[in-house]
């Protein structure tokens, strides 16, 4: 062994015990029911790489405590491609695209019902119908509120739907036809969210959010990370997603699509991904946490490892990306002694 290796072996310092770490003591106090600040989620995301197994494992308290070892399946449906009229940079169906993608009006109701029993075999609990659009208008109203009651009957899933802002009177419609929870992500924090977006605001997307709750819907809302943004943008959604108590976050990695705006960003790794994630279930302990698009491209080998903080994943592929094989995810979810589940009773506090 050279003389440099043997020197940095010996410089090393010795790994700190599980039972006085701060990220134990972190999972200790969000068991007894405390809500952890914004500095200490920061620690979390500036910790040493050499420490990420000690904070999974206090994240896999937290989660195992609220939802066992069970992994919830979502299927999504991208059912309008492209032809978007916003300008956010992270998207490769946006209007300053250059990304080679398949653009489709609204899916006939055979694709919707053909997506929906995909989703069924696949043992989803929900699916996802999604649409690019700054909002749906009429018709795509109207193809919803269609399909959704025919697919709950002949297939018993939840629905997700992803429609863009809504209005009141949009949620309402969206609440009666039997819609389940409506996604809209924050996707950063507010103070960054005009880097990558100008056609409409932050708080567009909040009000979204508080309309679908006014609706008596639940919240699906998370964000992407990699977009250029600091830790604190990062920890600031996810205490705003928290403060709104969204009962689903979605945690996508950013994908950085030849052609889009943010193509060139490549920030990211698999040790710094896995802290968001246990970051994200300390912070939201016991609200459903989904590692969605880019878990392949940027937690690669390491993917089951983001499952000892998130109890969720997306089975199949994402609106316009790949996604892992579904034999892939299920041997995972095997190889961690987890299992599928289509209903969570959530734990609470101290129990």
């Amino acid at each position: 062994m050279n003389n440099a290796a043997t020197a940095e072996m010996t410089s090393t310092q010795p790994l700190k015990s599980s039972s006085t770490s701060p990220w134990q003591d972190m999972a200790s106090r969000v068991l007894q029911g405390e809500q952890l600040s914004a500095d200490d989620a920061l620690k979390m995301l500036n910790a040493p790489d050499v420490e990420v197994l000690d904070l999974l494992h206090a994240a896999y308290r937290v989660r195992h405590h609220y939802f066992g070892r069970t992994i919830q399946l979502y299927f999504l449906m991208n059912a309008k491609s492209g032809l978007c009229p916003e300008d956010c940079g992270y998207c490769s169906q946006s209007k300053d695209s250059t990304a080679e993608i398949p653009k489709y009006n609204i899916l006939r109701r055979e694709e919707l019902l053909a997506g929906a029993q995909a989703a069924a075999e696949r043992q989803a609990k929900t699916y996802c119908i999604v649409i690019s659009a700054r909002g749906p208008n009429e018709r795509e109203m109207a193809a919803v509120e269609e399909i959704v009651p025919e697919i709950k009957k002949r297939y018993n899933l939840d629905i997700c739907a992803c429609l863009g802002l809504l209005t009141p009177e949009q949620a309402a419609r969206l609440k009666a036809c039997g819609v389940n929870r409506v996604n809209h992500n924050l996707n950063t924090s507010g103070e960054f969210y005009s880097e990558v977006c100008s056609t409409h605001t932050y708080q567009d997307r909040v009000d979204t959010l508080l309309a679908v709750r006014d609706a008596g819907m639940e919240l699906c809302s998370g964000g992407i990370v990699g977009m250029g943004e600091k830790p604190r943008d990062v920890v600031d959604m996810a205490i705003q997603l928290r403060d709104l108590k969204v009962e689903s976050i979605p945690v996508n990695f950013l994908n950085p699509i030849e052609g889009t705006p943010l193509a060139g960003q490549k920030e990211l790794t698999p040790n710094y991904c896995l802290k968001v994630l246990a970051m994200f279930r300390l912070v939201n302990p016991d609200r459903e946490i989904r590692i969605a698009g880019g878990r392949e491209l940027h937690l690669r080998s390491l993917q089951a490892l983001g499952l000892y903080a998130a109890n969720s994943i997306f089975v199949g592929d994402y609106l316009t990306t790949k996604g892992q094989l579904p034999e892939a995810d299920y041997q995972m979810i095997n190889d961690l002694g987890f299992e599928v589940t289509q209903s969570v009773e959530v734990a609470s506090p101290n129990a």
